[in-house]
Formats: C-alpha cells, structure tokens, sequence
C-alpha cells in the first residue's frame, strides 16, 4: 500500500508520516544531505525523533536500489523526503536535458510502487507549487517537476494526505461528508 504525504513546511508530515509506522520492521530511507550545519541539526533532530529499533537507510539518489536490497529486512518503508530527493537529482543531472530529469524521476517513482506492492510505502513529500513564482529558470523547473512527481505519486497511492498546520487531512480516498 502507498501513502503520500503532502504538504508546505513544517506543516507535520514527518510526525504524521512517523504515526502510521506502528508496526512491523520499519525501514526509514532518509534522503537528506548534510552539506551545511544547519541540514546537520535538522538530520540530527530528526534522527532523534525516530525510534532506535527502526532501519535507518541514508540514501540522497538510488531510492528503489535502496529498497530493494532492505526488502528482507522491512514491512514497511517511509521515504523523508521526495523534495531533497528531486533536488539531490536534480543536481546530480544538472547537465542533462529537463525532459531526461523527468523521465528519470518518474520512472524511480514507479519502482518504488511496484517494489513495494506487498508490502507499506509511506512517502513524504512537499507541496511547493502553492507559493510565489520562483524568480529563477532552474527553480521554475523545480517546482513545476516537484508537482509532476506529486501527481505520479498520487495516481500511484492508495491513501494520499495533506498536512496542514500539524492537521493530517485525507484527500484519497476521498472523505466522505
């Protein structure tokens, strides 16, 4: 079963996210890079927040190649964040055309799915579309391939959430009124 999570900063998703890891052999694929002392306080705090017993795999590009050699050891994987992992390729592909990052990215997306298909896929992820324009071409790109990422997630997921000031809300399925 997939499971997105979605939204702004700081909105709650990690904590939310982290909730529905209640059992079983959790592995928790953390995609964050430690390039300056900030980024390390924040890996830091969240490593703190996690539980001890939880497999943690630190992997910033290779998602499914991560998963896939931890399926033996995992029930259940959770994915912080698709955003630093779309920068981190973003980045990494710097040189390559934009239609290349994307094919690349959202075939990644479909082998996390299909790699977890019997097993618990909780993924989190930014919305970052609802803001100002970004003023530069490559942060334009980024946003715009943020919410085409989003959007395969989403079609892929069984249950998809929007966190907003700390409130989990469910979008798919839909709630019922």
């Amino acid at each position: 079963m997939l499971t997105l999570i979605i939204g702004g900063a700081r909105s709650g998703k990690s904590r939310f996210a982290q909730s529905l890891c209640t059992s079983g052999r959790i592995a928790f694929v953390a995609t964050a890079r430690a390039e300056d002392e900030e980024m390390q306080r924040r890996i830091v705090h969240h490593r703190q927040a996690r539980p001890r017993h939880w497999l943690t795999i630190e992997e910033p590009l290779a998602l499914a190649s991560a998963i896939r050699n931890a399926l033996p050891c995992a029930d259940t994987f959770l994915i912080d964040c698709l955003t630093l992992w779309l920068s981190n390729l973003m980045w990494e592909q710097r040189e390559s055309p934009p239609d290349e990052i994307e094919r690349t990215a959202l075939s990644e997306i479909d082998e996390l799915a299909d790699l977890c298909a019997d097993r618990a896929l909780i993924v989190v992820s930014n919305e970052v579309g609802g803001g100002l324009v970004p003023e530069s071409e490559v942060g334009r790109r980024f946003r715009d391939l943020q919410g085409t990422v989003n959007q395969r997630c989403a079609a892929l997921a069984d249950r998809v959430f929007l966190t907003v000031a700390g409130i989990a809300i469910p979008i798919k399925p839909a709630a019922t009124l």
